[in-house]
């Protein structure tokens, strides 16, 4: 049974969502200083992308620690020792000035925020599950969409009156800010009765999930989309301001019109998933992204059109928004008991998968896009094989 059917408040919406938004409060912010953080710090293209891996795979293994952590204690405990970690990171990165540190605190900080991420969809999973499960999720998704359009925005604007150190300092209150909303006003939702009776059960039950083939199959299948993902995280801000010559501000503003298509397919997913089902939901999501992934490689080769590159991304996104949304709940709707445990493979997987697709496209001597899309095709087409190739065959 569920702790909770009620319909939720929106201030708890909006906490949740916030929580679960760490991966783009983390990277998006300072996605614009990514260049002169390269140039202050006298760093290479490839050192100054590996702040982003390393924060992904924080974020990543974090959640295999944090999530059945929280199987076996609970959510509120894990979750406010994940928010001071990754405040106290962000206050010592606002003084670091060797890019080497600073890829270590990355690390540390994404395991801070992770639990965020990987708690905000255990908690959601103690509360909901069907389609109600799929429906908060979308909910959830779109208040995370929010951060991937406002933050590149943000960071700029923050560039403009200081340095990239600026950005950190915001982050440090947000974490602040966090930490007390998540002590006032975040109830326990897993009850003791319904936890593990031990710590080490509890990351056995994690691993018992590596054999289930459909859980894996929706794992593996968001995990290589996120390959795309973050290939366009990682790369956009050399292709828009290196290539196309786009200043910093109005690379926020491209970046916050592309955001919009996540907004959009969260809001999809939920009316599909409601009239369709949601694993109908899913393929077809997995398929639009390849055919993105085509449009993408097409017209950059053709045209190297910056509006034709800005079409394709926003059409990503929004077919990531849906296998992000489709993927996690049915994900997290079959492992009511090992919620935690569910939801940190889901995240690690993913925030692993991103943190090897981070650096790749600065490998490539870009002078124009097409490392960037092809990469993005590249794993879309990684998404939709393993989807078909991991999930066990539905009888008729």
């Amino acid at each position: 049974m569920t702790a909770a059917r009620k319909k939720p408040s929106f201030g708890l919406a909006l906490l949740l969502g916030t929580l679960s938004a760490f991966g783009p409060l983390s990277m998006d912010l300072y996605l614009p200083a990514l260049p002169t953080m390269q140039a202050d710090l006298h760093s290479s293209a490839t050192l100054a992308q590996l702040t982003i891996t390393a924060s992904v795979i924080g974020l990543g293994l974090g959640q295999v620690l944090i999530g059945p952590l929280s199987d076996r204690y609970g959510r509120r405990v894990p979750l406010l020792a994940g928010l001071a970690l990754f405040t106290v990171c962000s206050l010592l990165i606002v003084f670091q000035t060797d890019v080497r540190l600073l890829i270590g605190l990355r690390f540390f900080q994404g395991i801070g925020g992770s639990a965020g991420q990987v708690l905000s969809r255990s908690i959601a999973r103690d509360m909901y599950s069907g389609a109600k499960l799929t429906s908060f999720m979308a909910v959830l998704m779109a208040i995370n969409g929010v951060f991937p359009i406002i933050s590149p925005s943000i960071g700029s604007l923050i560039l403009m009156i200081t340095s990239w150190r600026g950005i950190f300092v915001l982050l440090l209150i947000i974490g602040l800010i966090l930490m007390a909303a998540s002590a006032l006003y975040l109830r326990e939702t897993l009850p003791a009765t319904r936890r593990s009776n031990e710590l080490g059960r509890a990351f056995v039950d994690m691993l018992y999930l590596l054999k289930q083939r459909e859980f894996m199959a929706y794992v593996i299948a968001q995990a290589f989309s996120y390959g795309s993902l973050f290939s366009y995280i990682s790369g956009s801000s050399f292709v828009l301001e290196g290539h196309f010559n786009v200043p910093v501000f109005a690379f926020a503003v491209l970046y916050a019109i592309n955001g919009l298509g996540i907004i959009v397919g969260t809001n999809l997913a939920g009316r599909l998933s409601a009239r369709r089902g949601t694993l109908p939901a899913l393929k077809m999501a997995l398929y639009g992204l390849v055919g993105v992934g085509v449009w993408l490689v097409v017209t950059s080769f053709i045209w190297d059109s910056l509006v034709l590159l800005i079409v394709g991304l926003v059409a990503m996104q929004a077919f990531l928004g849906m296998i992000n949304t489709t993927a996690t709940s049915l994900g997290m709707n079959g492992e009511a008991d090992r919620a935690g445990g569910a939801s940190a493979m889901l995240g690690l997987f993913s925030n692993v998968m991103g943190g090897i697709a981070s650096p790749i496209v600065g490998l490539f001597a870009a002078t124009n896009a097409m490392p960037m899309v092809g990469m993005i095709f590249v794993w879309a087409v990684m998404a939709l094989l393993s989807y078909f190739l991991i999930a066990p065959r539905r009888r008729a």
